[in-house]
């Protein structure tokens, strides 16, 4: 196997620390089929990872990145269903910044028909975030309505277009202007709220008579507070990400991350029945060992045909840095793709 290009962390705490390097593959082991990637999906879970602030964080050196796209460059000799040169997307436990990646052969989905690397390297972790969160958790139903944050992102659109297909009235919240007008003429959201100091007041207005029966939560601090107030009894708020805590600098500001932890909305169990809400939270990463599982969301969710996902944003493989410095600060607008090669 020829040498492969990987964006490595000695360890996690600053983003600067990633750097590009050169490692041997091994041959792909019996089970598993060698991937030359073509497409690398950035998430803030890869963020979070690198400052040291995931729960499933490797210890000591470790390469970010959760999923890719690519064309099967070797088979294992106990794989049957993939040939060299098949194109399929795939997911892993971090090892995704890479120019080739071995991975178990179950691990890999083929690429749809008409769907560019870029495109599939930006559906599988944030379809399965948003199918996991609205379908099996939120138990999203027809006319149900649904709060979606950070509207504009990749799970954010991915949810919107789940909520539609299913016949649910969506509301949709995004931290900068621009974003609005990329929504409005992008996607189908029945309502888009700023997330400014009007937003308690505008989502009531936003609601009017509905009762907000589903929250997809990714922010935390006062925003989560204000829809947790807002949640109709019965409703649900489900948590997967919390960009409150999340950082602009290249390693955290902990003396921020301590007062923002301590001033956190305290949401008391004990009055829950009184309220009659349920608040779930989950980290799809945990999902990757639950593989039967995991195939059996993914049947679901592309039973749905949705389009595929947008992607806002695409830079060079040698531009790592700059598109991680992008999409921390927000400037982003649905999937950031990275491009290995030509």
């Amino acid at each position: 196997m020829p040498d492969r290009l990987v964006y490595r962390m000695p360890k996690a705490g600053s983003i600067k620390a990633l750097k590009l390097q050169t490692e041997h593959l091994d041959l792909p082991k019996p089970h598993e089929v060698c991937v030359e990637v073509k497409a690398i999906g950035l998430n803030f879970a890869d963020v979070f990872a690198m400052q040291g602030l995931y729960s499933a964080t490797p210890t000591g050196s470790f390469i970010p990145g959760l999923e890719y796209s690519g064309v099967i460059s070797a088979v294992g000799e106990e794989v049957r269903e993939w040939k060299v040169g098949d194109k399929v997307m795939g997911a892993t436990k971090f090892g995704g910044y890479v120019s080739h990646i071995n991975s178990h052969h179950r691990y890999v989905i083929p690429l749809p028909d008409g769907w560019s690397f870029e495109e599939g390297a930006g559906f599988l972790v944030q379809g399965l975030t948003a199918y996991y969160a609205l379908v099996e958790l939120g138990n999203l139903q027809q006319g149900m309505t649904v709060l979606i944050h950070s509207a504009a992102g990749g799970v954010g659109i991915l949810a919107n277009r789940i909520c539609k297909k299913l016949g649910a009235f969506t509301i949709g919240t995004v931290g900068k202007p621009q974003k609005v007008d990329f929504l409005r003429e992008q996607e189908a959201y029945d309502a888009i709220l700023m997330r400014d100091k009007n937003f308690a007041a505008n989502l009531k207005g936003a609601l009017q008579d509905r009762p907000l029966q589903l929250i997809m939560e990714c922010i935390g601090g006062k925003i989560l507070a204000q829809g947790w107030q807002a949640l109709a009894p019965m409703g649900r708020m489900v948590v997967y990400g919390n960009a409150s805590f999340s950082s602009h600098s290249a390693r955290p500001n902990y003396p921020s991350l301590i007062w923002r932890f301590l001033q956190r909305p305290k949401i008391d169990p004990l009055r829950l029945p009184t309220e009659n809400k349920s608040l779930m939270g989950f980290n799809l990463i945990y999902l990757y060992e639950q593989t039967e599982l995991m195939h059996q969301l993914l049947h679901e969710l592309q039973t749905l045909q949705l389009p595929p996902q947008h992607v806002g944003h695409v830079f060079g493989f040698c531009e790592m840095h700059e598109a991680i410095y992008q999409f921390q600060r927000g400037r982003t607008v649905g999937k950031v793709v990275v491009k290995v090669g030509e």
